[in-house]
């Protein structure tokens, strides 16, 4: 068996490696880079603007990346009267680790509409939140936020750019020849260019492929695109993907 991990940037490259010495062969393609976004500069007038106890949600641990090196760089520092959320346990102890602040996540359902159901999260009136993301995303919490109250702002820490590769025909080949079964998937956005990437004749070898991906809304997706086989991971960690996947061999 084979993977295909689509996983961006470090991230991808580290779960290749892990795959590798579990003894299983995994191709990394990459479908997006990340890069700096085009707001960073805006980030400590932004944190400025905010009163005390209002919330800062980051979206990933790349929005927080680029976040923390924008404050080190031009000599801010996070506010430590305000509230700090995200969504994952691996990306509130990266959070916290850059903080040195508290940060809240939904432990149970690590998914936005966890961090909904969050005590914190139930009366907004009057609250500003302040979300660190990518150049996309999904709509979903900012919108109940502001349906329970919260004047909602964005920041674009960081930008995903589409990877152009020289014959896409020739790295599908590549996949099949070496016996891909497993594709991994942790995003909506990768999903979609996944299904523009692979030519439409290899749709069928695609979409027979074992799925492993991080949520229950990917997986109702993939489903109506014709996915037989998918597993959702309880968590979008590497570690948490590379058992999913291990179990389900």
């Amino acid at each position: 068996m084979a993977v295909l991990v689509t996983r961006p940037d470090a991230r991808g490259i580290q779960l290749v490696e892990m795959l590798n010495k579990a003894g299983i062969v995994a191709i990394h393609l990459p479908l997006f880079s990340i890069e700096a976004g085009s707001e960073l500069n805006q980030l400590p007038n932004k944190l400025a603007q905010l009163k005390a106890q209002d919330y800062v949600f980051a979206v990933s641990k790349n929005a927080v990346e680029y976040a923390a090196q924008t404050l080190k760089q031009t000599g801010f520092h996070w506010r430590d009267d305000l509230c700090y959320f995200t969504v994952g346990q691996r990306t509130a102890e990266y959070f916290a680790a850059n903080t040195e602040q508290m940060i809240y996540y939904p432990f149970q359902q690590e998914t936005s509409e966890g961090l909904l159901e969050l005590p914190a999260m139930q009366t907004l009136n009057g609250k500003r939140i302040l979300i660190l993301r990518g150049n996309s995303g999904r709509e979903l919490f900012a919108e109940q936020a502001q349906q329970r109250g919260a004047e909602v702002d964005y920041l674009e820490c960081y930008r995903r750019v589409p990877i152009v590769y020289p014959n896409n025909e020739e790295q599908t080949s590549l996949c099949q020849r070496a016996g891909v079964q497993t594709v991994i998937v942790t995003s909506m956005e990768i999903l979609l260019s996944l299904m523009d990437f692979v030519p439409e004749k290899e749709h069928n070898w695609l979409k027979s492929c074992q799925l492993i991906t991080v949520s229950r809304r990917i997986a109702t997706f993939a489903k109506k695109l014709g996915w037989q086989h998918v597993t959702i991971s309880p968590k979008a960690d590497n570690q948490a993907l590379l058992y999913t996947l291990l179990q389900n061999a």
